[in-house]
């Protein structure tokens, strides 16, 4: 378990003379950056093609899955079925009976939506101190009270990220000083506003690149008190979303960076304790955003199923509870369908879901079990 503690202080890259004018090797990298591009473009154009609904729900299920794996990373768990309807009532995706939410999981939900969802607005002061307070809108963490809506001020002492029991903790790295910080945001935010340029000849920065270095420069600054990790991954995925010029999110850098967490922090300590060349850091991002692309074909596989299958009967004219029906059993419906329990799902006569029935067994679109008699049953045809 990592945690925040104020403690000592040692050799940090954010010590060294050339501070925050940061090096990567563009040629060693330049394959790998082409090769994720491409899983993006690819990724993206296949999601383009589907119908409106069909990308909500792929929305759904991925910024789902990024908010509670972002918050698994720092060792919060969060209720699935809350974030899910936060999320939905967000989108205005209809998932039946809403989940009540409490304040933690609407506040983060509201900053993943804001980073995503306004890629394209300047990263300012004002909408950091906004995202904090949405993660802690009780102004605690645990146990602990913490300032938000402004830079942490070290009140008792320096700050550092530790791990381990109490009295045995293993120190892996210690932020700035606080009275660094108001200098230390203003460059960050400039740079990643693009009103200054800060590497190599002073051209534009490609994005996924920008993305990687925007992560990795934010959390070594480690301007909260708390708070630091998930915003840094939030500004991440607003990045990215600004490299794909497209405000929803169809794979999870969280949901892969919880896969390898132990990756991730150890390629953070080891950059952080440094020089400036972040090479193998933009490496690991760039194989670990490949890897989220790869991962989100199963995340999204019913999506892309259901997707698949409408498109297979999109020449069939089907009722309203004929599409009831289909869409129970897309969702994972439970045991067999029969006659009975059509009549029930669509709230009509045995005799009307027989016609109903008989009528998608003609046209391929459900196909007859087996069994006959009172156990006839269907299942779908078109997966």
């Amino acid at each position: 378990m990592w945690y925040n503690h104020r403690m000592g202080y040692g050799d940090y890259v954010h010590q060294l003379p050339g501070w925050p004018r940061f090096e990567w090797d563009r040629e060693r990298l330049a394959e790998r950056l082409a090769e994720v591009r491409h899983q993006q473009g690819r990724l993206i154009g296949r999601m383009e093609a589907l119908g409106f609904s069909a990308r909500q729900s792929a929305e759904l299920e991925t910024l789902t899955t990024d908010v509670l794996k972002t918050s698994e990373i720092e060792g919060e768990r969060l209720d699935a079925s809350q974030v899910r309807s936060s999320i939905a009532r967000r989108l205005g995706v209809d998932i039946g009976a809403l989940a009540p939410a409490d304040r933690n999981v609407d506040g983060i939900v509201e900053m993943m939506l804001d980073a995503t969802g306004l890629y394209d607005q300047p990263l300012t002061e004002e909408r950091l101190f906004a995202w904090h307070g949405s993660l802690f809108p009780t102004g605690r963490s645990g146990l602990l009270g913490i300032a938000t809506g402004k830079w942490r001020d070290d009140h008792g002492g320096p700050i550092r990220v530790v791990s381990g029991p109490f009295g045995r903790e293993h120190v892996h790295y210690q932020a700035p000083a606080a009275d660094r910080l108001e200098r230390e945001m203003r460059v960050f935010l400039d740079w990643f506003n693009g009103r200054v340029q800060l590497f190599r000849d002073g051209s534009a920065m490609e994005p996924v690149s920008k993305a990687a270095l925007a992560h990795l420069w934010f959390v070594t600054v480690h301007p909260f008190d708390d708070g630091n990790g998930r915003i840094a991954r939030a500004i991440a995925d607003m990045t990215l979303s600004r490299s794909e010029n497209c405000p929803q999110r169809f794979y999870s850098m969280s949901a892969q960076i919880r896969l390898e967490r132990s990756d991730y922090y150890a390629i953070l300590e080891s950059t952080q304790r440094g020089t400036m060349d972040v090479t193998p850091w933009m490496e690991w991002f760039f194989g670990c955003l490949g890897r989220a692309i790869e991962g989100a074909k199963t995340t999204l596989g019913s999506v892309l199923e259901k997707a698949h299958f409408w498109e297979s009967v999109q020449g069939i004219p089907l009722s309203e509870r004929q599409n009831l029906v289909l869409n129970r059993l897309l969702d994972g419906f439970e045991g067999k369908l029969t006659t009975s329990k059509y009549a029930k799902l669509a709230k009509c006569s045995e005799d009307t879901a027989l016609r109903d029935i008989s009528y998608l067994v003609g046209r391929g679109v459900l196909l007859r079990g087996t069994e006959r008699g009172r156990s006839t049953n269907y299942v779908l045809a078109r997966m």
